[in-house]
C-alpha cells in the first residue's frame, strides 16, 4: 500500500507539475524572447520548463511526511510503537496534500521567475531607450 502511495503521488505530481508549465509556456517563451534577443531564448525557455517539472514534482513528493507509513511512532506514556494506517481518508488527504504542495512549490518558482524577468526586462528597457537616444 506505501509503494502504490509513493508512485501515484510521483505521477500526480509529475501530471501537475506538466500541465502548469504547459499553461505557463507561453508565457516563458515571451519573456524569454523579449528579454534574450537572441535565438538562444528557446534552450533558455526548455530550462525553465524543465526546472518548474522538477521543482513541481518534488515539491509535490513529502517523502521524510511519508515516512510515518513504515516508520513505528513511539509514545511515551506507555512505549507503544504503531504505524499509522493508511485509510482512505489517509490516502485523499494525502493526494490533496500532493496537489496543493506542487501548487505552492511552482508558484514560488514561477514568482522568482517572474520577479527576475522583471528586472531583466526594465534593463533592457533602459538600454534600448538609453541607445537609441
Amino acid at each position: 500500500m506505501f509503494y502504490a502511495l509513493v508512485i501515484i503521488t510521483f505521477f500526480l505530481a509529475l501530471l501537475v507539475s506538466f500541465i502548469v508549465m504547459r499553461i505557463f509556456s507561453n508565457s516563458i517563451n515571451a519573456i524569454l524572447a523579449r528579454i534574450i534577443n537572441d535565438p538562444i531564448h528557446t534552450a533558455w525557455a526548455k530550462y525553465t520548463k524543465f526546472a518548474g517539472m522538477v521543482v513541481g514534482t518534488s515539491s509535490g513528493i513529502r517523502i521524510y511526511d511519508m515516512e510515518k507509513y513504515i516508520t513505528p511512532l513511539t509514545y511515551t506514556a506507555n512505549d507503544k510503537r504503531i504505524i499509522i494506517e493508511l485509510t482512505h481518508e489517509r490516502w485523499f488527504l494525502e493526494i490533496y496534500r500532493t496537489i496543493i504542495e506542487t501548487l505552492q512549490g511552482l508558484a514560488w518558482m514561477m514568482l522568482v521567475f517572474f520577479m527576475v524577468s522583471l528586472i531583466a526586462y526594465v534593463i533592457v528597457r533602459w538600454s534600448e531607450i538609453k541607445y537609441s537616444k
